[in-house]
């Protein structure tokens, strides 16, 4: 019962993050890419902030120095506004389907960076994955789009921000974690809007208010996602994660009218199926190692 659960709240988790993506795109037409972190950085570090203050967390801790959640923080600058860039000038269908490559990327940063022991099994998937990412992004063909690149970018971020959160000390919670992770993309966006020479500018009522629900379908999504990592067997409820792009493509196509060619799709199938085998095998040799050692 508590793997259905837990599969619940990670596909429920999933469509938030879907919504809190339709609403950037759609602020996206109005609003600087910088402008919009800024927005929802100070918004949702806000409200993590409470939520924290409200658990007894100290809002600040000696351990938010220590160098994983520095480099922590770094990884999800690059990484968020890589992918918000993605959102804002290409199709939400192949941003979201680039993007789901991370865990492919996760496994090739544990092997080089962490010392963790990768099989020819996994290596094979991540290779034809990477493959995968390769047809969406079509470098070299007639529909190749360089600002795809930036999912790319968002997929490199993301991958750090997960490798250095296997590093940050038990002190420091997920909480204070979110907090800082959303403050930092303040001044990150400020920075962008002056190399750009923009301006912030005043939303629209319509816009003001998908603001306000990227913010809360985000900060919901958050708090199912770690639920359900709390709840069910992570080996079975992590493939759900890609529910994601299924909700993605729909949104694209219902919303922005996006119709993704046959290429697109093909390689979305490539980079999930090769993610979820992935997924699979790490899960299955954790179990095996955990199964090995001697009872004490």
């Amino acid at each position: 019962m508590d793997n259905i659960r837990g599969s619940a709240l990670m596909v429920a988790a999933m469509l938030g993050f879907a919504f809190e993506d339709m609403f950037i795109k759609l602020i996206a037409g109005a609003l600087h890419v910088g402008q919009i972190l800024i927005l929802l950085g100070g918004a949702g570090g806000m409200v993590f902030a409470l939520l924290a203050l409200s658990k007894g967390d100290r809002l600040w801790s000696k351990d938010l120095l220590h160098p994983a959640v520095l480099i922590r923080n770094a990884g999800e600058v690059f990484g968020t506004l890589g992918f918000v860039t993605a959102i804002a000038l290409t199709p939400i269908s192949s941003a979201s389907a680039i993007l789901q490559a991370t865990p492919l990327a996760v496994t090739i940063g544990a092997a080089l960076f962490l010392g963790e022991t990768v099989g020819w099994r996994r290596w094979m998937a991540v290779c034809i994955g990477l493959g995968g990412v390769l047809m969406v992004l079509r470098p070299g063909l007639d529909g190749f789009d360089a600002n795809s690149l930036f999912a790319v970018q968002g997929v490199i971020g993301l991958a750090i921000r997960d490798l250095a959160t296997r590093r940050v000390p038990a002190g420091v919670t997920s909480r204070q974690l979110s907090t800082y992770a959303f403050l930092i993309l303040v001044p990150t966006g400020a920075i962008v809007m002056i190399f750009a020479g923009e301006t912030m500018v005043m939303p629209n009522a319509a816009n003001i208010l998908r603001l306000i629900g990227a913010v809360i379908v985000g900060v919901i999504a958050y708090y199912m996602l770690v639920a359900a990592t709390r709840i069910g067997q992570m080996s079975l409820i992590a493939p759900f994660r890609y529910t994601r792009l299924v909700f993605a493509l729909t949104i694209g196509f219902v919303v922005f009218d996006e119709n993704p060619d046959a290429l697109t799709l093909l390689g979305a199938a490539i980079i999930v199926t090769s993610g979820v085998y992935t997924l699979w095998r790490e899960a299955r040799l954790r179990r095996t190692s955990l199964a090995s050692k001697p009872a004490l």
